[in-house]
């Protein structure tokens, strides 16, 4: 049962139980916080889902300081929520639903809390002002306290929170039956021998009941890591202490830098007893704190950061986009929302999807066209827009207006995009000539281009002549009303004027565009239409991809709102690869991890060989010395830690998990290889298998590691995973902090391996 080097100094959480304190309250620093206290009594709060659903429901802090519990009728919804699930706290009137239905109450009463992942948004009102204020002043105040904890507290805090469970009679001791009650819980099958040995071991009041100081060493025994262990053993030899020279070896090992003024750096950081930080010395605990730390996390953290040229093209970019952003499910009946807008803003989006259509009032209206989606006002969108557009990144939002209203009410959508935007909205080129290429990211900073149809009186046009009329996607729509999308010759003078660096166009082939050579004009194309032409001319794409911008869509017969890979069309240069963001799975994986990279601001510069327009290479079959570096990877598999349960309903369930490592690349580089699996073991399994792959094209792949419950009988079930870009992953033993399917973190659940490459 244990995994590694023993945990660090955990004194001051004895005395903690001792005292009555709340475990990681303590911890944080936060138990004589006025609002904190506040929260920890609890408040009656009135839930709001819509005008006539307004309901009390209690709301409280619990003792951790790091859950709270929420009264809910509903048995699918757990009844606790993690501060570290919270994404962000709105005051007042801020979201959709608290415009449209909390309008009655004072804005200091209103809060929403907002989750990462998928989960729906709660919007509460306080029963009176200040209430209000405390609970938004005390959440906002737990949450800047755990993005300050460590790996190894969230793993305490976790341990502690399934022991509270696990002590049924709540009298802070912990019976044989609780214990094994607790192992179950945290994903351990083990024999009742086995366990009552442990039991007994930490048992040294000889009551048959763990308290105080019991429960703690039982905790250190569950959080042991015997491979990290093993590691500090080898680097450190017979002192069992690594000196800053030792240190800088291990550092050497990982492609870190390895100088005494860096290993002294990470010795005064992560450190934790004061006589080795005063003499330059590095224990095991200091250890396990450094590879739990983001410093020895899989990924690149000097990539959170702006890192790229953003001074280029934006046709040289990768720019994260969304299709039927106003969406929040399906795209038959599910519900629009400029809730949708503003997820997809904070997760870096740069090109955003608008479906416009006339509306009552004069007022043009937002939803998927000829379905039963809801609708929503364009005024309200373009608000949103403006509000969330530049809170992740500064660099440029590129709204993708699909215009299906008549010239009175485009004049109205011109009247609000100025009107709301401002000085945001781009209307003229920057220098006032007709550019030749493209602007750049950072000439473009905090401003918002449109992507539409402009007047031309030379052009002559068909009806629907921008691709294949995107609303019209779908196959179960007619004919006649595929052709009413609006055409050029019946684009509004004022709404024409506002289409500057992005003119839909019709694609002609890559020898008219290139005839033509206007980098301002942007065509949009099917997945399908994709696929043919990097198929019958890949090279010609990417060439074509280095001087114009390319969006490129789903087809209408995902009426589930699912995704297309669209690592196919980043092979091929395409800038704009739009996916579903409502929709997890495979494919916003890969798009989470490809735009991971540049302090996520949704624009990653394309790799050299596909800027240079007389390199062509082809997207399908690159060849050697194209400015490609082949590499082989190495992955070793070593332990996972504290991976979730699958059924969390069912008690007794252990996951039996195995792990998958995927290459996404071109077609030569994509690869899977699997480890077999560990039964019965979701808390610390073991593996130590190596996999190994060769990676033609580095440049473009993504690696994809996913953790599955084994199942013999059916498909097995998903875990976890992560992803990330190949040129973003750190060599050296690593952890690997894996994301449930709807990108929201699985804290503390991890992987433990080692990366090694080589150049081929």
């Amino acid at each position: 049962m244990g995994t590694a080097v023993k945990a660090a100094d955990l004194r001051h959480r004895v005395a903690e139980r001792r005292s009555g304190a709340p475990t990681v309250c303590w911890g944080l620093g936060v138990l004589e916080d006025e609002d904190v206290k506040f929260m920890l009594k609890g408040s009656k709060l009135k839930k709001i889902k819509s005008s006539r659903w307004k309901k009390d429901r209690r709301m409280k802090l619990q003792d951790d300081c790091l859950s709270i519990w929420f009264e809910s009728k509903s048995r699918s919804k757990p009844p606790t929520f993690s501060v570290m699930d919270i994404r962000e706290v709105q005051e007042g009137h801020q979201s959709e639903m608290m415009k449209k239905h909390g309008s009655s109450f004072s804005e200091s009463r209103c809060f929403t809390i907002v989750f990462a992942g998928s989960r729906s948004s709660l919007e509460l009102v306080a029963a009176t002002e200040e209430e209000g204020r405390r609970w938004v002043r005390g959440l906002k105040k737990l949450r800047k306290k755990v993005e300050g904890m460590s790996q190894h507290e969230i793993i305490h805090h976790w341990i502690h929170e399934h022991l509270r469970k696990a002590d049924e009679n709540k009298d802070n001791k912990m019976s044989f039956e609780e214990v094994k009650s607790l192992l179950k819980m945290i994903n351990i099958e083990t024999d009742d021998e086995y366990a009552y040995q442990v039991f007994k071991q930490c048992d040294r009041s000889k009551t048959n009941k763990l308290e105080e100081s019991e429960i703690e060493e039982f905790c250190r025994f569950l959080m042991q890591r015997p491979e990290l262990e093993q590691i500090f053993n080898y680097y450190s030899g017979e002192e069992q202490i690594l000196t800053v020279r030792k240190l800088r070896r291990f550092l050497n090992s990982q492609k870190e830098t390895s100088t005494d003024e860096n290993a002294m750096r990470i010795i005064q950081k992560f450190e934790l007893n004061e006589t080795a930080k005063k003499n330059q010395l590095f224990t095991q605990d200091g250890f396990m704190m450094y590879l739990l730390s983001a410093e020895g996390d899989i990924f690149n953290h000097d990539h959170d950061q702006v890192y790229q040229d953003m001074m280029q093209p934006l046709s040289h970019y990768f720019i994260s986009s969304s299709h039927n952003t106003y969406l929040m499910e399906d795209q038959l009946g599910g519900a629009s929302s400029t809730e949708a807008y503003i997820r997809a803003l904070l997760r870096g989006c740069r090109c955003v999807e608008l479906d416009c259509w006339e509306g009552p009032n004069e007022e043009p209206i937002i939803y998927h066209g000829y379905t039963l989606t809801s609708k929503i006002l364009f005024k309200d969108v373009i608000t949103t827009i403006r509000d969330y557009a530049f809170t992740v990144s500064p660099y440029p939002v590129i709204l993708s207006l699909e215009n299906h209203c008549g010239k009175e009410q485009q004049a109205v959508m011109a009247r609000h995009l100025k009107g709301i935007l401002g000085n945001m909205l781009v209307t003229a080129p920057l220098d006032g000539n007709v550019p030749k290429e493209l602007p750049s990211p950072e000439a473009l900073r905090h401003k918002i281009l449109i992507k539409g149809k402009k007047f031309d009186a030379s052009e002559t046009t068909t009806e629907h002549e921008e691709e294949e009329a995107e609303n019209g996607e779908c196959e179960n729509v007619k004919a006649d009303e595929k052709n009413q999308k609006v055409s050029v010759a019946d684009v509004s003078e004022e709404f024409s004027d506002l289409v500057v660096y992005c003119k839909a166009v019709h694609f002609h082939g890559f020898q008219h565009a290139w005839s033509k050579a206007c980098a301002c004009e942007l065509s949009s194309f099917s997945e399908n239409r994709v696929r043919k032409l990097i198929s019958e001319a890949g090279s010609l794409f990417v060439r074509y991809n280095t001087m114009q911008l390319s969006r490129i869509y789903p087809t209408g017969s995902r009426v589930d709102s699912s995704n297309y890979n669209p690592q196919e069309m980043w092979n091929a240069g395409c800038q704009l690869v739009a996916l579903n963001f409502q929709k997890p799975g495979t494919e916003m994986d890969l798009n989470k991890g490809k735009f991971r990279q540049n302090g996520r601001c949704g624009y990653i510069l394309k790799p050299s060989f596909m800027r240079n327009r007389s390199n062509l290479i082809n997207p399908l079959r690159p060849r050697a010395g194209a400015g490609l570096s082949k590499t082989q990877l190495i992955i070793d598999v070593i332990t996972a830690q504290q991976l979730p349960k699958v059924n969390k309903d069912k008690k007794n369930s252990i996951v039996d998990p195995l792990v998958r490592v995927e290459v996404h690349g071109v077609p030569d580089d994509n690869a899977t290889r699997r480890t077999r699996h560990v039964a019965n073991n979701g808390f610390n399994p073991v593996w130590n298998e190596s996999l190994r792959f060769t990676v033609t094209v580095p440049e473009l792949a993504l690696i994809r590691f996913v953790v599955e419950d084994y199942d013999s009988s059916s498909s097995n079930d998903f875990i976890g995973q992560f992803t990330l870009p190949f040129s973003s992953m750190k060599e050296g033993y690593r952890h690997v902090h894996l994301l449930s399917r709807d990108a929201a973190p699985l804290s503390p659940a991890t992987l433990f391996i080692r990366v090694r490459m080589k150049r081929v």
